[in-house]
């Protein structure tokens, strides 16, 4: 069952539109009611424009399953036929050039219609009547999705604290999970004291979840009491920033996820600190978003 998005402004989403007309803002559309008489107060109304729209900033981006529309009931409901639902991460064009989810054919006067869009990914979701000049009147908009995640390691630059033969410290970015040592997905470290690993963001993130992968076919307990530590400080090669969570141990072969629960910085180590030990890591995945784009975000199920 998808999470409900939730767009009221006082939660989250943010909303613009093709024109004013009079105190029918946008954000009516979003205002949790799908109260459809105009003198309600509840919907939303453009001037007569060119190609009007309605356009909802969703603030990170989204898989969009559904959008749910409520048409006006007292007057004039035929105006939203023809009108499209597009979905994506451009502003081009006010984000109307993004890819199409639906054609709105007809909604029923005072109905709401639900159109299936199939996690089309994306943090824009626009409503417009292409082609013609008509006024774009919206009673209500809900909208119902997942959080789009995307590993954000991949894009990252690594350091390590000492070479091990030919084994970069690239190999726990590189996308597999592969966890025998022949498969040559495995990094390898020196037998150092403190040794670590680092990835570079390249930029602020809050960062959710860390997730790693240890090695399987040997000595899967050099992991143990290493520790996650996220920030902005390379002191110490970085290994003085905060403290996500301890690693007291990770099974042969499996990935295991530490909760870092928005943990700000550009830079994620793994070190194992106070003993000589090798570091292996097979797989490193974060999850998280970036700083700028969370401060008004909300999810409910």
């Amino acid at each position: 069952m998808s999470d409900v998005i939730v767009v009221l402004m006082k939660l989250g989403g943010k909303v613009a539109q093709s024109s004013p007309y009079g105190k029918a803002v946008p954000e009516r559309a979003i205002d949790g009611s799908r109260a459809s008489n105009w003198h309600q107060g509840s919907c939303t109304h453009t001037q007569k424009d060119k190609n009007p729209w309605w356009r909802l900033d969703l603030l990170r981006p989204y898989k969009v399953n559904t959008v749910t529309i409520t048409n006006r009931k007292d007057c004039c409901h035929k105006r939203i036929n023809g009108a499209e639902i597009r979905i994506g991460n451009s502003l081009e064009n006010n984000g109307n050039a993004n890819p199409r989810c639906a054609v709105i054919n007809s909604i029923s006067a005072g109905e709401s219609k639900t159109f299936e869009c199939r996690g089309m990914e994306g943090r824009f979701v626009n409503i417009v009547i292409p082609g013609r000049r008509e006024f774009l009147t919206l009673c209500e908009v809900e909208v119902t999705g997942q959080p789009y995640v995307i590993n954000i390691a991949r894009g990252g630059k690594v350091a390590q604290s000492s070479p091990h033969g030919k084994v970069v410290p690239e190999r726990a970015i590189d996308g597999s999970r592969a966890s025998n040592w022949h498969q040559g997905s495995c990094t390898h470290t020196q037998k150092d004291k403190n040794p670590w690993w680092r990835l570079d963001l390249l930029r602020s993130y809050k960062v959710n979840t860390v997730t790693i992968t240890n090695r399987k076919d040997c000595c899967h307990e050099r992991i143990n009491g290493a520790e996650i530590r996220i920030g902005y400080s390379l002191e110490n090669y970085g290994n003085a920033n905060p403290r996500c969570a301890v690693i007291t141990s990770i099974p042969a072969g499996e990935s295991k996820t530490f909760e870092c629960r928005g943990m700000e910085g550009r830079y994620v180590n793994i070190v194992i600190p106070g003993r000589r030990e090798f570091l292996t890591l097979c797989e490193v995945e974060i999850t998280g978003i970036v700083a700028d784009f969370t401060d008004h975000m909300c999810l409910v199920g």
